[in-house]
C-alpha cells in the first residue's frame, strides 16, 4: 500500500509548510478551523490532533509500519 494517494485533502492550500507536506497522505486531514469542527460534528465523529509526527521518528516508524 503506498503512503500517499492521488488526489489531495485540504491541506493542500495550507501556507505552513508543516501543513502543506501532508496533503497528499492517506489521511484526509483538514486544517484547525470551523470547518473540521462542523464535519466532525455532523458526522459524530471526534477531532484528531496532530501534534508533528513528522519530526518524530517513532511516530515515522509506527506510520510506516501501519500504513505501508
Amino acid at each position: 500500500m503506498s503512503t500517499s494517494k492521488s488526489k489531495p485533502n485540504r491541506l493542500i492550500n495550507e501556507k505552513s509548510p508543516y501543513l502543506f507536506q501532508h496533503a497528499y497522505n492517506l489521511v484526509d486531514w483538514s486544517p484547525w478551523g470551523e470547518e473540521a469542527f462542523v464535519k466532525a460534528k455532523a458526522e459524530n465523529e471526534p477531532v484528531l490532533v496532530s501534534i508533528g509526527y513528522s519530526t518524530c521518528r517513532w511516530w515515522g516508524n509506527y506510520f510506516n509500519y501501519t500504513v505501508t
